[in-house]
């Protein structure tokens, strides 16, 4: 681990909460308060500049397209809280601005992050870090996880009405209990971690305000990813070692393929 660059509020029982858990609430800044100002005047820039067609949920993969983001994705501040979570040797493995406008905000129907990375993993040992841009509460739409079930594998899906939700399908009622569910509720600046495997989902967003959170994901070095014709990505060597003789991509260039699904596809939701 760096020098401390920001005090981290964490215990040994806030660590062993996630393991068993699969997620847990950050009630603390992440960042110091001028490098958060700076993301999210960063982040304003961005999505004031979307074609008027897009919907700003839909901001998959931003750091192809806009590598100045590499600059909080790889800060110390970010990595030394991450480490708790999964040891020193960290790959950087995507990112996602998810923004639902006031009254109008898309439902995220409920989901693991990993059933969306085609195989690519060897093992599902990430960790999102979900950073509030604004206050993020039940009324606008937070996020809601269900305890634990990172531990099952893969669920199985049914298509959902795209009108209304960010994704086309969602996991079957069947597989899980709603009843549940946690709500994840944060002020700007804070942050919740869920596991890739994690079932979570969040409502529309029918309030006045907007909702808008910055999900940063990592990996233990260990896993190895391998492209595919479904799932073309670049992966960065975060800190510490690789373990797997992954590939990785320099930070701070834009990456192609994902400059093109920026545009013509993730944009076009």
């Amino acid at each position: 681990m760096s020098v401390a660059t920001h005090p981290i509020h964490l215990t040994g029982g806030d660590v062993k909460f996630y393991g068993e858990n699969g997620y847990f609430i950050y009630k603390h800044a992440l960042l110091p308060r001028e490098r958060f100002d700076a993301l999210k005047a960063y982040f304003e820039e961005i999505v004031a500049d979307l074609p008027s067609h897009a919907r700003p949920e839909g901001m998959d993969t931003p750091h192809f397209a806009f590598p100045r983001l590499f600059e909080w994705l790889l800060a110390d501040e970010v990595l030394d809280f991450v480490e708790r979570f999964i040891g020193p040797d960290i790959v950087f493995w995507s990112s996602h601005f998810l923004c639902k406008p006031p009254g109008k905000g898309l439902a995220v129907p409920w989901h693991e992050d990993s059933s969306y990375w085609k195989g690519s993993l060897s093992e599902p040992k990430v960790i999102t870090v979900w950073l509030a841009i604004d206050d993020s509460t039940v009324e606008n739409g937070c996020m809601r996880v269900i305890p634990g079930t990172h531990h099952g594998g893969f669920s199985d899906y049914e298509e959902v009405d795209k009108e209304k939700n960010v994704f086309g399908t969602q996991i079957k009622s069947d597989q899980f209990d709603e009843g549940l569910a946690v709500d994840l509720q944060l002020r700007q600046g804070e942050c919740h971690l869920h596991h890739g495997r994690a079932i979570h989902g969040s409502n529309a967003n029918t309030s006045v305000k907007r909702r808008c959170g910055y999900t940063m994901r990592y990996m233990t070095a260990d896993v190895k990813f391998t492209s595919n014709e479904n799932f073309s990505h670049a992966i960065y060597l975060a800190r510490g070692q690789d373990r797997a003789g992954n590939t990785y991509t320099e930070p701070g260039t834009v990456y192609e393929p994902g400059k093109d699904r920026w545009h013509g596809g993730a944009l076009s939701k």
